[in-house]
Order: structure tokens, then sequence, then C-alpha cells
């Protein structure tokens, strides 16, 4: 495929007319209007404020009333070695485990 329009020249006035005659037939990439181009450098909420609430959405997920907390525990090297042993979940039959455990048993 050859290009219509050669970039390593100037384009002649015939060559110029003929492209703004192709963009201004585009449908799909009408040329902005002043307002729209004063408009872009605005942020999306500002420009488009309803649209913008409709897709709203917070970030992460949601807090949880009774969120577990992470902790940094010491264990024997043969302790951790038989919890991980029994499987991937480990971390969750450790935590049942000491939750069974429980001081005052609550």
């Amino acid at each position: 495929m050859t290009k219509k329009f050669a970039s390593g020249r100037p384009l002649t006035d015939a060559e110029e007319a003929e492209i703004q005659r192709m963009i201004a037939s585009d449908p799909d990439n009408p040329e902005l209007t002043d307002e729209q181009i004063a408009a872009g450098g605005k942020p999306f909420a500002e420009v488009f404020p309803e649209l913008a609430e409709s897709i709203k959405r917070s970030r992460g997920r949601p807090k949880l009333s009774n969120a577990k907390q992470a902790v940094t525990l010491r264990l024997d090297p043969s302790t951790l070695a038989k919890f991980q042993a029994a499987g991937d979940d480990w971390r969750t039959r450790m935590a049942e485990v000491l939750d069974k455990a429980k001081v005052g048993g609550r």
C-alpha cells in the first residue's frame, strides 16, 4: 500500500484542502467546538458530574466490622512444619487451634 500524502515534503494547497475535506466528512470524529476544547483541561468529574457519580465506587475491599488483624509471630520450626505439612490451608487451621485455646474460652 502506498501513501497518498508523503510526509517527506510540504503539502500542496490542493493536498491540504483534500485532507481538511476528509477530516470534515468523518462522522466518527467531528471537529471539536470551542466549548469542548475549553473543557478539555477540566477533570472528568467536573465536565460530566452525573456520569462520574454513576460510576463512582470505593477503592479496595469493603471494610469488615470484625476484621482480622495481621501479626508477626515467632514459632518453633517443627511446629510450623507440622501445620504446613497438612496442606495449603495451614494458616486457617492454625487460627482455629488458637481460637480453641483462647484464655477464658471466649
